[in-house]
């Protein structure tokens, strides 16, 4: 199955300090890395604890948060990128104040906006699970 944006020859590695992310996604779910001492909510590729020098500990978080900041991207670059309209680019900040930059699960469609309520499902690249908005809650 190829995603709508980009190629499948463009997915990411899985692994290094992001491999986690890309495991739990793998298996439909979302893990955010948290210090396994303080419980300091960590950067997805942080690797120390800034508060403590703790080292980071996944866990599973709810796969929703709201839009923070969202970009359109208008961007023709055959090879590169498949998609022919304008697409979005999601700054999206979870419950735990976690902060993920992703597109949508699909083709856009639907026109976000800043405070909306979104759920996270996932795309597939090159067999890769990504996280991506899958649908919208309303306003926050």
């Amino acid at each position: 199955m190829t995603d709508w944006l980009i190629p499948d020859e463009l997915a990411p590695s899985t692994s290094g300090s992001m491999g986690p992310l890309y495991e739990a996604a793998h298996e439909g779910r979302l893990a955010m890395p948290f210090c396994d001492e303080c419980g300091l909510v960590l950067e997805v590729e942080q690797v120390t604890c800034d508060r403590c020098g703790g080292k980071p500990r996944w866990r599973d978080v709810e796969p929703a948060g709201h839009v923070h900041s969202c970009t359109a991207v208008h961007r023709r670059e055959p090879g590169l990128v498949l998609a022919e309209e304008p697409y979005q680019v999601l700054d999206i900040e979870l419950s735990t104040g976690h902060r993920l930059v992703m597109t949508t699960q699909v083709a856009p469609g639907h026109q976000y906006r800043i405070g909306e309520r979104v759920t996270i499902g996932f795309r597939r690249v090159g067999g890769v699970a990504l996280p991506a908005v899958a649908s919208t809650l309303g306003t926050i």
